[in-house]
């Protein structure tokens, strides 16, 4: 791609991380690795796109076109027209790479006629795109998560992950006043919003002042309230946005994570805020802490659902057998994390996901194997979120709150609090 122009190298960048999502069932970011140069970031955010509007660039096709061409036409087709409807990009150069992209290969060359009349003329009407309906779920997603929140949020939901996400950041204190972030808006929660940006240029990023973090993913730790001289374990660790919000506010944390790689990052995140944590690598099922913490916060795997407008290709990517084994593991680690909490002491559960089942249910079904053990009432105004958050046994965030600010991830968290005195728990 070194000889091509920059729009042309990104938008077949773009076309490769497509395939690399579509065909070959891999996280986008994964992709990115093989892009170098100026235009690598405009190809991962083009593909993002199209994964997003997919749904809506298919219909448009279909109307068009009677049979379905070759898998690497139709992502470029999709392609050129979520540029042209959704980024602003002018038709004219959009639909000429389309064609070029078409004809670099032997493959597709034929194809290239096709391209250009299909692209000119779906090009020459916005009102069709303009009303197209926000993509569906797949169904296996879309069915459980009408029947929890109803059709209608349902569709509010699918809504709000076309629209994106902004940038949060979770400051670790006050800000001087000479690294203010220009626009920064304080969130009623007190995570700070942008409309975007690039993070490492941003005033205070080289100083730790702050670290990415959206604005549900911060909510879990506040639940703990004052945790300053507690000891506290942050299971399932990394990146480790919630063992610096605990430092932070002056708990003695341990970070565990089972993988290395992604401790790493936990690492380099602490040194440049300059926060301090005892970070282990270890399964949680094989390692034993020397005595219990007063409090420990299980995020714990899930299908990520929640951060769906984030991440695009997740719905691509998951299936329904996924729900089961992680909801499982849930199971389990929540067990084994209880006998990490004193007699007294506190769990946080939580999870990114927009299922009851990797939430409400986990909560339900924990109370009811462990005598003793109770949930703390949770008022979802006193942590600054808005009243329909309240939710069975804890807090559910979905990503169509606060749709007038940018929205947030779907969440569900809890706090669970062991029963005071010698109560055993089963083994885990």
């Amino acid at each position: 791609m070194k000889d091509m122009p920059e729009s042309l190298a990104a938008r077949t960048g773009a076309i490769r991380l497509l395939a690399h999502v579509l065909r070959e069932g891999r996280m986008l970011g994964d992709g990115a690795s093989g892009l170098d140069g100026p235009a690598a970031a405009r190809a991962l955010r083009l593909a993002g796109l199209v994964l997003r509007h997919m749904g809506r660039a298919d219909a448009l096709l279909k109307d068009k076109m009677a049979r379905q061409p070759a898998a690497k036409i139709r992502d470029i087709l999709r392609l050129a027209l979520v540029e042209i409807f959704e980024d602003g990009a002018a038709p004219h150069g959009v639909v000429n790479d389309a064609v070029a992209m078409a004809r670099m290969s032997p493959r597709t060359y034929k194809q290239a006629g096709l391209v250009n009349a299909v692209l000119r003329s779906l090009s020459e009407d916005r009102s069709a795109w303009d009303a197209l309906p926000a993509p569906a779920l797949p169904a296996w997603l879309r069915k459980p998560l009408a029947k929890a929140w109803s059709r209608p949020r349902l569709e509010a939901i699918e809504a709000a992950h076309l629209t994106g996400a902004p940038l949060d950041l979770t400051p670790r204190g006050d800000i001087p006043e000479d690294r203010q972030i220009e626009g920064a808006v304080t969130l009623s929660t007190g995570s700070l919003r942008l409309s975007g940006g690039q993070v490492s240029t941003l005033p205070g990023f080289a100083e730790g002042d702050w670290w990415v973090q959206d604005a549900a993913a911060a909510m879990p730790a506040r639940l703990l309230g004052d945790v300053a001289g507690l000891r506290v374990l942050d299971l399932c660790a990394a990146p480790g946005g919630k063992t610096m919000q605990l430092a932070a506010a002056g708990a003695q944390v341990t970070a565990l994570d089972i993988s290395g790689k992604r401790l790493r990052r936990v690492h380099a995140n602490l040194t440049r805020t300059g926060l301090s944590a005892e970070v282990v690598e270890a399964d949680a099922f094989a390692w034993q802490p020397d005595a219990p913490f007063d409090a420990v916060l299980l995020d714990a795997p899930c299908t990520a659902t929640g951060t769906i407008r984030r991440h695009p290709d997740l719905p691509h990517l998951r299936e329904s057998r996924d729900v089961e084994t992680l909801t499982q593991l849930q199971y389990r680690l929540l067990d084994r994390a209880l006998t990490f909490v004193k007699p007294g002491g506190r769990l946080v559960f939580c999870t990114c996901s927009l299922l009851p089942v990797e939430g409400e249910h986990q909560i339900s079904a924990a109370l009811k194997r462990h005598d003793g053990l109770t949930v703390d009432a949770l008022d979802p105004e006193a942590f600054g979120l808005p009243p329909e958050a309240a939710s069975a046994h804890g807090l559910r965030l979905l990503p169509d709150l606060w749709p007038q600010i940018g929205g947030m991830d779907g969440f569900y968290m809890a706090v669970l609090r062991r029963p005071s005195g010698d109560t055993p728990l089963p083994a885990a």
